[in-house]
C-alpha cells in the first residue's frame, strides 16, 4: 500500500503543479468574480506549498490531501468560468 501512496501522492502533486501552470483568469470580468477568481488560485496555490511541505515532513497523508483540496479549487473555478485552460484533461470540468 505504501508504493501506491507514494505514486499517487507524486501524481497529484505534478498534476496540481501542472493545473496551476495552466489556469489562466479570464480577463475583463466582473470585479466581484475577479476577486472570486483570486480567491480560488490563491487557494489552490496555499493548498500546493501545504502539500509540499508535508511532503517535504514525511507525511504523505496529508500531503495527498493537500493536493487533492488545492485541485478542487481549481476545477471549481474552471466549472464557474473564471479559469480558461489549454489542458481540458487536467479539469474535471
Amino acid at each position: 500500500m505504501a508504493a501506491d501512496l507514494v505514486e499517487k501522492t507524486d501524481r497529484y502533486q505534478r498534476l496540481l503543479r501542472e493545473a496551476l501552470d495552466d489556469a489562466k483568469k479570464v480577463p475583463g470580468m466582473d470585479p466581484m468574480l475577479d476577486n472570486i477568481a483570486n480567491d480560488f488560485y490563491n487557494m489552490a496555490e496555499s493548498y500546493y506549498k501545504d502539500g509540499s511541505h508535508f511532503l517535504s515532513s514525511g507525511d504523505r497523508v496529508n500531503a495527498l490531501v493537500c493536493f487533492s483540496y488545492g485541485h478542487a479549487w481549481l476545477d471549481a473555478g474552471v466549472r464557474l468560468g473564471i479559469f480558461t485552460v489549454t489542458k481540458k484533461d487536467l479539469f474535471a470540468a
